[in-house]
């Protein structure tokens, strides 16, 4: 498990309101906490808990932030319906599709994904499996 993920970002308070929006349907808020002497970021949770978190924000090192190729954040989703509004979220926000919602066999009978990039081409997929379900409850 990790504690936390990690992405940069070129555009903070841009990247920002558009998780602010996608992240919402899974449940997810941002935390506003003390800066911590780094540069800007913005940061989602659960209410509730402190980890695992979502962290977005401009390199240390000062260089542009780039996507990862081959990189992916995946999140669990509490319902299929949400994998749906976030997925479609996501494409009003001027996101990417990499795959729309859908029952991805080949991971198992109730792995249901949907796979796109963000604004800034960071790969990003939410899923739904009853396996996930006690994570919410």
């Amino acid at each position: 498990m990790f504690t936390h993920i990690h992405l940069g970002a070129r555009d903070l308070p841009r990247l920002a309101a558009f998780y602010d929006h996608v992240l919402e349907p899974l449940g997810l808020v941002r935390l506003f906490e003390e800066r911590d002497g780094g540069p800007p970021d913005a940061i989602w949770h659960y209410p509730g808990r402190h980890w695992p978190l979502f962290v977005i924000q401009y390199p240390f090192n000062g260089l542009p932030a780039t996507w990862g190729n081959g990189a992916q954040v995946s999140f669990m989703s509490p319902c299929r319906q949400s994998v749906d509004d976030v997925w479609h979220r996501v494409m009003a926000c001027g996101g990417g599709s990499e795959g729309p919602p859908g029952v991805r066999d080949c991971y198992g009978p109730d792995f249901y994904a949907a796979y796109c990039r963000d604004i800034e081409g960071n790969k990003l997929c939410f899923v739904h499996a009853a396996t996930m379900q006690a994570f919410f409850t």
